[in-house]
Formats: C-alpha cells, structure tokens, sequence
C-alpha cells in the first residue's frame, strides 16, 4: 500500500509516481492544509436540510496528506479506480468519492488536468466547432409546396427540407 511514509523514504519512487520531490511535495500539502478546513465546511455546508451536523458521520480511511498523494498518483500514472484501490487498500467508489471531494482544492494550488467530455472529443478543434455551429444556424426545416415535394423528401414522415449550408474556412 502507497502512503506518505512509505513512499517519503525513496525519493527516486516518490518523484517517479507523483512527479514531484519530497520537498516541493511538503510544501504543496502546508499550503492545501491551511485551506483544507475551511474547504471541507464549505463543501459540507451547501445542504440546508442536514440531520447531523458538520463532522458527524463517517471519517476517511485516509489522512489528506495520503488523499492528496492518492489523487497525484492517479493524474500522474493514469491508472484506474480499481488498481488505486489496491494501492492505497480501498474501493474504488471510495476512490471516485475521496478524488471529487478534494480535487478542486488541489486544483487551487497545482495545475491538475481537467476531464474531457464527449462533446469535445467529437468537436475536436475550434474550427470544427465554429463550423458546427453555422451549420446548425443555417439548416432550416421548412414545408415546400408540394411541386418540390419530390426534390426535397427526408425521413419517414415525408417531411420536406430546404438546406441552406454555407462553407466556412
């Protein structure tokens, strides 16, 4: 299992799986520590029919310090859930859970890469987008007269289309 002290006394290791040394690190985590606190009630305090108050429930498993390795381990080597989960001995809905709970203030003190979605795969390039996005203003489903009805017939319901598309470079 990956952890803090374990990993801190092999400097070699702790640089290949995290990508930073110990140092920067310790210096990184003083910072998130500081903000952690006022993080975690801000997260916490977003629901205003609570039954329990803020620190009641169920604790991590892991310390931050450790949660904030998991996190670096995971954008650092791309694994998935269920080899993080062997890792750092949890599951990986454990795993999802902890990572979208403390991301975002991991992301306030290091560049962490942002998740694409599949809109922006298909779209690819501005361009693209920008081409798509014409193309879309300038289709236009409109009822023809129907000596054009033979022209223009797309789909079950014989409804007529005039397309309108303009090129763009």
């Amino acid at each position: 299992m990956l952890f803090y002290n374990r990993l801190s006394r092999k400097p070699l290791l702790f640089k290949s799986f995290i990508g930073l040394s110990v140092k920067q690190f310790d210096n990184i985590y003083d910072e998130i520590k500081s903000k952690y606190a006022k993080h975690e009630i801000k997260r916490l305090s977003y629901r205003k029919d609570r039954k329990r108050s803020i620190g009641g429930g169920r604790h991590f498993k892991l310390d931050v310090k450790d949660r904030i390795i998991m996190v670096l381990v995971y954008y650092r080597l791309y694994i998935a859930y269920t080899l993080t989960g062997l890792l750092f001995d949890l599951d990986q809905s454990n795993i999802c859970r902890d990572i979208q709970k403390i991301e975002s203030l991991i992301r306030t003190c290091l560049p962490t890469p942002h998740k694409i979605y599949n809109i922006t795969k298909r779209l690819k390039t501005p361009q693209k987008r920008l081409k798509n996005i014409f193309q879309a203003l300038w289709l236009s489903s409109i009822q023809q007269n129907s000596r054009f009805q033979d022209q223009n017939i797309r789909g079950k319901e014989r409804c007529t289309t005039l397309v309108r598309e303009r090129n763009i470079r």
